[in-house]
């Protein structure tokens, strides 16, 4: 098996259900306690997102790329960023590095691809909705990805930060994300959501919201990552 190199604290909750999702992984597949080595990285947050707030994206791609570079020091041999917003700069981040990266982005649309999704719905942190990373990945397979309102994208930006990156799930602000993608799905047609965020997982849980799947970006990370480890190449 590969070392797996994971950038992590972006944020922590979501680090944590990364690690157990990929040790699960191989307690499926066998029960002799043979798991992967996993080298974890976690950054500061709040160092990342001010200059991300600035527009300072070269310095943001350089704070995380010095990461990388730590985790293969380490011995990593591949690594993922466990988060959606940072791979608004993942190119930036790829052309400096020779260390193997799996891309969320890429991710994902592979699985839009694999169920034939052609218009998907997409809600993650206010940077996320706002860029243009998805769309550009997406947009070459001819999915189209659409957004919320900006009233709805400054809703969820807001109870993202406020609550869901702390830890904290609230029944009602989970009843509020509901509506609006019952929103989407009538006005937009769209046939997936994409949940942008990895901590989104731990709040709506279900596969299914309004009719639609939920597009589970930390497990369609994690299965990327454990095919990586597996991989022979």
């Amino acid at each position: 098996m590969k070392r797996i190199g994971l950038i992590g604290g972006l944020g922590p909750e979501a680090t944590i259900d990364y690690y157990k999702r990929i040790i699960d992984a191989f307690k499926i597949a066998n029960n002799d306690f043979n798991n992967p080595d996993i080298i974890v990285y976690s950054v500061n947050l709040s160092t990342l997102m001010s200059l991300m707030k600035d527009c300072r994206y070269e310095e943001a791609a350089d704070y995380l790329l010095n990461k990388i570079d730590a985790l293969q020091q380490a011995g990593a041999e591949f690594a993922a960023i466990s988060a959606n917003t940072p791979h608004l700069m993942f190119d930036l981040i790829n052309a400096k590095t020779s260390l193997p990266l799996i891309s969320i982005v890429e991710a994902t649309c592979n699985e839009c691809l694999s169920n034939g999704f052609t218009r998907v719905g997409l809600i993650g942190t206010g940077f996320t909705m706002d860029a243009s990373f998805y769309h550009e990945v997406f947009n070459k397979h001819n999915i189209e990805v659409v957004v919320p309102e900006i009233n709805d994208r400054t809703l969820i930006n807001q109870k993202l930060f406020s609550e869901i990156e702390l830890g904290v799930f609230k029944d009602e602000t989970r009843s509020m994300f509901i509506e609006i993608i019952s929103k989407m799905v009538l006005i937009h047609h769209i046939d997936a959501m994409i949940l942008g965020c990895t901590e989104f997982p731990l709040l709506l849980t279900g596969n299914y919201y309004a009719g639609i799947p939920m597009l589970n970006t930390t497990q369609i990370h994690v299965d990327a990552i454990v095919r990586q480890c597996l991989s022979t190449d």
